[in-house]
């Protein structure tokens, strides 16, 4: 059966250890491993059978790789194998661009893009797009000097981005280490420049974590007059106080509203890939005043997948900055969707006197005993669910002004 956009967008890999395989036709296939999902091709050249690989999703829709199967086919009918004219249209276009900073970059990216998430790929994509290429990208890798990477970090640094600039040059310096190995560079030049930066200095997200401020902020919040879907985002960060963008891209598959529980993948929790495809998920207990959040703003977004969408398109998630700018707008620079997180840690500590290991597991936090995490599932659960009610109480008691009566859902 042929495959379809939706099929290859929500079928998930099972944890077999040689991946899951989806025919379409033509000998094209979707191959679904923990790191990825990729398009496959097995055809049949001489007497041996071989394997076209035809790129990784979503990056290679389906209608692309559709494309470059029939083009394949269109080789073999003309008696070229597929994977060799692919090597020779490889080896041109490097000789066509030379060893161009942005050729080799493009090279390692797509070496090392199979062991990264999504997110981390983009980012680095997006990073070099936007702050190496447009300067280095066509020179010789080669022919470039610490004199030229400085200038090229000293932009990003002028816009008060210090951190970024660490991050492209340590990108740099990466791609130039590539090239060293690869046989087309014998120095890294990005390596010499560090000294001559600003240096980064480490610190915590902004947050309010006095009370009488945080009353002021929550009643703002509430008061909010932009996007319902925006003040209900910004309403369950207060209310969960989970990362941002665990928040960002929370699908309604993941609730049940009627049970109080959030459950969070964890593909989509914070960790390195291995931790994302064998990882525990995060329950996350909702306290009455969340599902009413949540059950309002359903008959506006519950038709979808999402339960922040943007404007992006169906299947996207509001922006990581939609919230920040909500809190902006209402006066507050010195706090931002994350600093709830560390607003919740302070509160509950100092306000609700909860013990630290079961603050620590709501956050998604390891516990720093050896059993922690075998103790955390088993007995922390109805303890946390018991904090996250007696949390949004204190919220309401802290919006209000009062002692709150008991809350009732919609």
């Amino acid at each position: 059966m042929a495959l379809t956009d939706t099929f290859v967008k929500n079928t998930k890999h099972t944890g077999k250890p040689a991946g899951d395989k989806h025919t379409d036709a033509g000998g094209m296939y979707l191959l679904i491993k923990a790191a990825g999902k990729y398009w496959r091709m097995d055809y049949t050249f001489g007497e041996g059978r071989n394997t076209f690989a035809m790129g990784v999703y979503p990056a290679v829709s389906l209608a692309k790789a559709r494309q470059r199967r029939d083009k394949a086919h269109e080789l073999l009918a003309d008696g070229i194998d597929p994977n060799a004219a692919k090597k020779s249209e490889k080896t041109a276009k490097l000789a066509t661009n030379g060893n161009t900073f942005k050729a080799i970059a493009l090279e390692w990216h797509e070496t090392k893009v199979s062991g990264w998430s999504t997110v981390h790929a983009d980012t680095t994509m997006e990073r070099m797009e936007k702050n190496i290429f447009p300067w280095l990208g066509a020179r010789p890798l080669t022919d470039i000097e610490a004199p030229e990477v400085l200038t090229t970090l000293k932009r990003i640094e002028s816009r008060g981005a210090i951190d970024t600039t660490h991050r492209v040059k340590s990108i740099m310096s990466t791609v130039f280490r590539y090239a060293i190995a690869t046989g087309r560079a014998i120095r890294n030049p990005a390596a010499d420049v560090g000294v001559a930066l600003k240096t980064t200095v480490k610190g915590h997200h902004p947050a309010i974590t006095e009370p009488k401020r945080f009353a002021q902020m929550l009643r703002d919040i509430y008061a909010y007059s932009g996007s319902n879907i925006t003040r209900a985002a910004v309403l369950i960060h207060a209310l969960t106080f989970q990362r941002p963008n665990e928040i960002q891209g929370m699908e309604w598959a993941e609730i049940d509203l009627d049970a109080g529980v959030w459950v969070v993948p964890p593909s989509r929790m914070k960790g390195v890939l291995e931790r994302k495809a064998h990882g525990d998920a995060h329950t996350i207990p909702l306290s009455k005043q969340a599902v009413a959040v949540l059950r309002d703003l359903h008959p506006l977004t519950g038709h979808g997948v999402k339960v922040f969408p943007g404007e992006r398109g169906e299947g996207r998630s509001i922006s990581e900055n939609t919230a920040r700018q909500a809190l902006r707008s209402m006066g507050y620079t010195d706090h931002v969707p994350h600093g709830f997180r560390a607003s919740a840690r302070t509160l509950i500590r100092e306000s609700l006197h909860y013990d630290k290991e079961v603050i620590e597991r709501q956050l998604a936090h390891g516990s720093d005993e050896a059993l922690g995490g075998a103790y955390d599932r088993t007995q922390f659960l109805a303890e946390r669910a018991k904090m996250m009610q007696a949390w949004a109480d204190y919220l309401d008691k802290l919006r209000i002004g009062a002692d709150v009566i008991q809350f009732k859902t919609a």
